[in-house]
């Protein structure tokens, strides 16, 4: 069992082109907010700078010159043509297979990796972070990457490391400060694959996934739109607080 599930080209061209419409639209108006001081601000203990405004949170590059959103999260609420992807079948028929209960709403979210800027994202498993909001309930979720480009090699594709989910939580790493990310001496990296499929294809996983992405070094952007799924009838991340002292139950 790989743990990941790969439908390649689910959206047509067309529809791909109108959500990267869509996706620069909401980016436009959340940095346009921000810039005139709408924002309520968070340092991580990282270093990195999250800005909540207009009821999503800019998380931004870290070492970009200049200002690069680095992710938009919630984002559904944000359009109509986002919201509309919580009741695709294409991706809640699938979804719902993976988790094995009818898929509903935990949170949306769009990430870039904008040319030559966008960074890597170490080793992880979403779990973590998950866990310190919805508690044991964080092992059925799991997520649907929408690509609104082409993933290769070259623009920071996600590596994966194949029968991950099947470890369980697995070691974090002492030495970062979040708390979050997976210690590197713990990846099997004999089992790792980068994932490089077409613009409109959707790669599905399980939180307990481990998987890390490298930084885009290319000339265009790679964007993607992040639905995080959970059973049905169970509150979404907006209604849940963040305890970082659940970490301490983890490995």
């Amino acid at each position: 069992m790989t743990g990941y599930v790969l439908l390649e080209s689910l959206f047509t061209a067309t529809e791909v082109e109108r959500l990267r419409g869509v996706a620069e639209q909401v980016h436009a108006e959340v940095v346009s907010a921000a810039e005139a001081g709408e924002t309520d601000v968070t340092v991580w203990p990282d270093g990195h700078r999250l800005e909540k405004v207009r009821g999503t949170t800019i998380h931004w590059e870290p070492d970009a010159v200049g200002k690069a959103v680095r992710s938009l999260s919630p984002v559904s609420q944000l359009h109509p043509a986002l919201d509309a992807l919580w009741d695709e079948p294409r991706l809640v028929d699938p979804m719902s297979t993976l988790i094995g209960a009818t898929a509903g709403r935990f949170v949306a979210k769009l990430n870039f990796k904008r040319a030559g800027v966008g960074s890597e994202f170490a080793w992880h498993q979403d779990f973590p972070y998950w866990y310190c909001c919805a508690g044991d309930a964080a092992y059925d979720i799991a997520t649907a990457i929408v690509m609104l480009d082409d993933n290769t090699i070259a623009n920071g594709a996600m590596t994966l490391i194949e029968g991950s989910p099947a470890d369980g939580p697995v070691r974090r790493d002492a030495d970062e400060p979040t708390g979050l990310l997976v210690d590197p001496a713990a990846v099997d990296m004999s089992r790792a694959v980068t994932v490089e499929a077409p613009a409109g294809s959707v790669l599905m996983f399980p939180g307990l996934m481990v998987h890390r992405s490298a930084p885009n070094r290319t000339a265009t952007d790679r964007r993607s739109l992040l639905y995080c799924f959970q059973p049905a009838g169970r509150p979404e991340l907006s209604a849940l607080t963040y305890d970082p002292e659940r970490l301490a139950r983890l490995p």
